[in-house]
């Protein structure tokens, strides 16, 4: 199965599959701590050749897409990820990390969840998208709702929070090609 390789622009930046050469560039991104999205990531601490070999392993792995947010300048500012997906069920799994914190909190996060939802549904005709997200993570999860996801459960403290040294719950969100999508971009430039 080839896969599709798909390309959205959104003010100078784009969103793309990732490409070998790049493996260096993806990796200056575990180079820079970033405690806060390694809390609402649970990322840690990874070596330059583990990253760089997962890195290439993700662009050859026909069971998921990793789309990456490159800056004009080229840098990888973010990743857009569906992984695990089976093609039998039609499902998959969705994450998200925006690596350069400047992107936070100007509607970055809800574009590409929405672009990356409507690309899973319309494009790759999956039925299901599942995904978690921690309590102590309140942005990301209203930015899933908003994209349409609904809380289907929660795993009560399931995880820990290592800066306020409380455990957290992990809350599962899913939706499915069939529920209702708010439109793309609703509140943002394009």
């Amino acid at each position: 199965m080839t896969k599709l390789d798909p390309q959205w622009q959104r003010a100078g930046y784009t969103l793309r599959l990732g490409r070998p050469a790049e493996a260096e560039t993806y990796y200056a991104n575990f180079t820079r701590r970033d405690p806060e999205g390694d809390r609402f990531t649970g990322s840690g601490s990874f070596t330059k050749q583990q990253v760089v070999e997962f890195y290439l392993h993700t662009i050859t792995d026909p069971n998921r897409y990793d789309l990456l947010l490159v800056a004009p300048d080229g840098r990888i500012t973010g990743e857009s990820v569906l992984n695990d997906i089976d093609w039998t069920l039609g499902s998959a799994n969705y994450r998200i990390y925006l690596f350069d914190p400047a992107l936070r909190n100007h509607g970055w996060g809800t574009w590409l969840v929405t672009t990356a939802r409507d690309f899973a549904f319309d494009q790759l005709h999956l039925h299901r998208l599942g995904l978690d997200v921690f309590s102590f993570n309140p942005r990301a999860h209203h930015v899933y709702q908003r994209a349409g996801f609904i809380d289907e459960g929660r795993l009560r403290d399931a995880v820990w929070d290592s800066a306020t040294g409380q455990y957290g719950d992990d809350i599962l969100m899913g939706m499915l090609a069939s529920d209702p999508r708010p439109r793309q971009g609703v509140g943002m430039a394009n």
